[in-house]
């Protein structure tokens, strides 16, 4: 056969039109392994584009999942992330990130990946066809009305993941599936469909490629939107991040003096003060308060810095007399 003439379809096959879109191949990359290395490169490049439009065409159903999640949370829930495969690790990755961006407990952003931790590292066999493990693991979470349940599965036919969202949807938990295929089974079980319609990869199957893209994208979308609607972001700014490092806690300083409106060497005081704990520093830099001050303060304001602001006005404003009063905002 010469060289780049495709090889005939075995018979049997189904016809493309009969896969989930995640399984088709992408006409427009059916010679991929024989291009030079500078037009592969802009071949896949290209194709990974459409990520962010499938993205931004779902932003509807992102803004209605974060509005149950950030409902939830205020009564006390979780974000129970599940997921197979590449999909699953997507999901782990955003889950590990939320405690040190946001400070948030880690049992309260989790991710349940079939084939549990070993599956961060290799494929488990057969560990996403186990339906009753993903149901079980929404029992032995306990998922309940307050929580919110994301299956994550770029086919949508996972059934460790279908399972979980059916028997979460069972003990009246809420439900959105992040799913690159409408038509699909997690699609049709969430309560909210949550579809990237991202299409055939360049790489036939390779989901890791333009519906993990997407998948990732959509994520840090809909936990950094939550987390600011939950006053985990002042302005543009993180406050509630964990300094655990010398670059972190630099920039710990840098905020709780740009937005207390104080010197550096008075916010990393406050941050000794507050056991190097930013949103309390702020606070007690801003309003010249003890440490237990500011805690009893966000307590009472749930936790938003503006709220503080706004319950102090009429006496902090006269000890900030001069000053920028965007603090208040």
């Amino acid at each position: 056969m010469r060289e780049g003439t495709p090889a005939p379809r075995p018979q049997g096959d189904a016809p493309a039109n009969a896969l989930p879109a995640t399984e088709q191949a992408l006409a427009a990359a059916g010679d991929l392994d024989l291009l030079p290395l500078p037009q592969l490169l802009q071949r896949l490049h290209d194709a990974n584009a459409s990520s962010a439009q499938a993205v931004a065409a779902a932003l509807p159903q992102v803004e209605r999942v974060v509005d149950l999640l950030v409902a939830g949370w205020r009564r006390g829930g979780r974000l129970v992330m599940v997921g197979a495969g590449t999909s699953g690790r997507i999901a782990a990755a955003e889950a590990a990130e939320c405690p040190p961006t946001f400070g948030t407990a880690p049992e309260r952003v989790v991710a349940v990946l079939a084939g549990g931790e070993r599956a961060l590292r290799e494929a488990v066999e057969g560990a996403e066809d186990d339906a009753a493990a993903g149901g079980g693991a929404m029992d032995g979470l306990a998922v309940g009305p307050a929580d919110l349940v994301l299956g994550v599965s770029a086919s949508g036919t996972a059934p460790f993941v279908v399972a979980a969202v059916r028997r979460a949807a069972e003990r009246r938990a809420p439900t959105a599936g992040l799913t690159a295929v409408a038509t699909s089974p997690l699609a049709v079980a969430a309560g909210i469909p949550l579809v990237l319609a991202t299409g055939p990869e360049a790489v036939a199957g390779s989901t890791r490629m333009k519906a993990g893209t997407a998948q990732k994208m959509a994520l840090n979308l809909l936990t950094t939107a939550a987390m600011i609607r939950l006053g985990h972001v002042y302005g543009n700014r993180m406050v509630d991040f964990q300094p655990t490092n010398a670059k972190l806690r630099a920039r710990a300083v840098r905020t709780v003096a740009e937005v207390a409106h104080v010197a550096p060497a008075a916010a990393e005081a406050a941050l000794e003060t507050c056991a190097w704990r930013v949103k309390p520093a702020i606070v007690c830099a801003a309003l010249r308060v003890g440490a237990p001050e500011a805690e009893r303060l966000l307590a009472a304001a749930e936790g938003d810095l503006r709220r503080v602001w706004r319950g102090r006005a009429a006496v902090a404003r006269g000890d900030l007399e001069g000053r920028d009063r965007t603090v208040w905002g």
